[in-house]
Order: C-alpha cells, then sequence, then structure tokens
C-alpha cells in the first residue's frame, strides 16, 4: 500500500509539472517582412529546439506592418527589410515606444525575368524607365518585341520602399503594374509570365527565375558585402526599447555566427561574419 502511494504521489507529481511547464510557457511573437520570414522560420524553429519552454508564433505582412506591430506593442520582434522613417520614429515616440534595430544579414534586391527572356542585364537608368513607365517594350532593352509586364511589391513593402529609394529614386511605379504582397508571389508571377519583369530577395530566387545582372555585376554574397551590387540592403529585427528575457535570448541567437547566422547563409541571404 505505501508503494502504491508512493507511485501515486510521483504520478501526481510528474502531471502537475508539465502542466506548469504548459501554463508556464513563454511566447515570443515575430512579425513584418516577408524578405526576412525565411530566416524568421529556420530561427524559430531551431530556437524553440533549444529552448523547448519557448512558443514563437510568425507572420508576415510586411516590414511597415512589422514596424507599426513594434511601436503598438503587439510583437516582441519586427522583421523588416529596410529601415524604419522618420515618420515611424516620431509616432514610436509619441507611444514611449523607442524601436531597436539589429541588423541580421545582408541581401541583394535582384530583378529577375522569365527563363526564356534572352535579356541578361538592365541598367538601374532601364529598371526605372519599365517601372515608371517610359520603357513599354523589351525591344528597347534588346529584347524581343513584346510588351514588358511589370511586377512589382505593395507598398507597406520594405523591398518596395528600397527599391524605391535606390532605383526609382523616389519616382511612383506607374499604374500599370501588377503589385504583389511578397516576394514569393513575385516570384511565381515571374515565373508563370514569359515577357514578364519582377524583383525578389536572393533567398527567392529559384530554376523558375533568371536573375539579371544590374550595371553589369552580379547579385550575390560577395557583391553585397564589398557594395558594388547597386541595390543592396541590410535585413532588420526591431525590438520595443532595448530587448530583455526571451526577447533578448533570440536577437543574441540570430547573432551567433554558429547559430542564427549560419541559418542566414542556409536560406541563402548573407552573413554578416
Amino acid at each position: 500500500m505505501k508503494k502504491m502511494k508512493q507511485n501515486v504521489m510521483i504520478i501526481v507529481t510528474m502531471v502537475l509539472t508539465l502542466f506548469a511547464g504548459q501554463c508556464f510557457a513563454e511566447n515570443l511573437k515575430i512579425t513584418g517582412s516577408t524578405t526576412v520570414l525565411p530566416i524568421a522560420q529556420k530561427a524559430a524553429e531551431a530556437f524553440m529546439k533549444a529552448y523547448p519552454g519557448v512558443n514563437v508564433s510568425l507572420s508576415g505582412g510586411g516590414s511597415g506592418e512589422g514596424i507599426k506591430a513594434i511601436i503598438d506593442g503587439t510583437t516582441d520582434v519586427a522583421n523588416s527589410s529596410r529601415f524604419i522613417k522618420d515618420s515611424e520614429v516620431a509616432q514610436a515616440v509619441e507611444k514611449g515606444a523607442y524601436p531597436v534595430p539589429f541588423g541580421v544579414a545582408y541581401d541583394c534586391i535582384v530583378p529577375v525575368v522569365h527563363p526564356s527572356n534572352p535579356v541578361t542585364n538592365l541598367t538601374l537608368d532601364q529598371l526605372k524607365g519599365m517601372y515608371s513607365g517610359s520603357i513599354k517594350n523589351w525591344k528597347q532593352v534588346g529584347g524581343p518585341d513584346k510588351e514588358v509586364v511589370v511586377i512589382s511589391r505593395d507598398t507597406s513593402s520594405g523591398t518596395y520602399e528600397v527599391w524605391s529609394e535606390i532605383v526609382m529614386k523616389k519616382e511612383r511605379v506607374f499604374p500599370g503594374a501588377l503589385l504583389q504582397a511578397s516576394n514569393g508571389a513575385v516570384a511565381q508571377a515571374v515565373s508563370k509570365n514569359t515577357f514578364a519583369v519582377g524583383y525578389v530577395g536572393l533567398s527567392y530566387l529559384n530554376d523558375e527565375l533568371k536573375p539579371l545582372t544590374v550595371n553589369g555585376v552580379v547579385g550575390n554574397s560577395d557583391n553585397a558585402l564589398n557594395g558594388s551590387y547597386p541595390v543592396s540592403r541590410v535585413l532588420y529585427m526591431f525590438t520595443k526599447g532595448w530587448p530583455t528575457g526571451m526577447t533578448l535570448q533570440f536577437i543574441n541567437f540570430m547573432m551567433n555566427p554558429q547559430k542564427g547566422q549560419k541559418i542566414v547563409a542556409e536560406t541563402g541571404f548573407v552573413p554578416l561574419y
């Protein structure tokens, strides 16, 4: 009887321990850029293995949505493929929030076409012409006598913001462009349209897309690091104020050369180190 009571107590203790672990599991929320999403997904999986008591939830929505969530306090980490805007800093200060940026990777925004397209290079001026609507035919840039189908990201995208700044010089993309909500959607649209042009981050290049050089320079890791590729950028994770607790552990994990930075390379982006 005594032994049976001891066994019952052991079982009860195990159940209570398991229940307590579930009740007090820490939640970490990450939202924002679809460009940074592949990095965050793999990092979240590895992080939860390293910290079994942590639940990481992920969502996209674009860099603007991520930064808005940090300002509003509805996320722990905001992924962003651009730096925070002055107007967003002002909104944050008004609400007593102070977003802190952490660069986690380098990236190139690469113009892409269908593999059957004979064009291999476009200059920044030619890209601007296509996206502003002044270049309407592939023949104008050495391609076939066919109308250019322009595919762009939506305005909430950090990738769009960087493209707008570097390529468009703040000129608006012409109204005939087909807007997509993510890098993946752009890649899919271009892969299915023989005469389309789009732009994606390095991680989204695949066999169904033909990457173009820009001003004769290849978009790759080396050229992102040495600054020779003209449409390069830093990818960020923002926190609300200096991170603490599990958020700090996650940021440290991302910065670790053998952990987060290894994942950056595995997902096709350029590690910091």
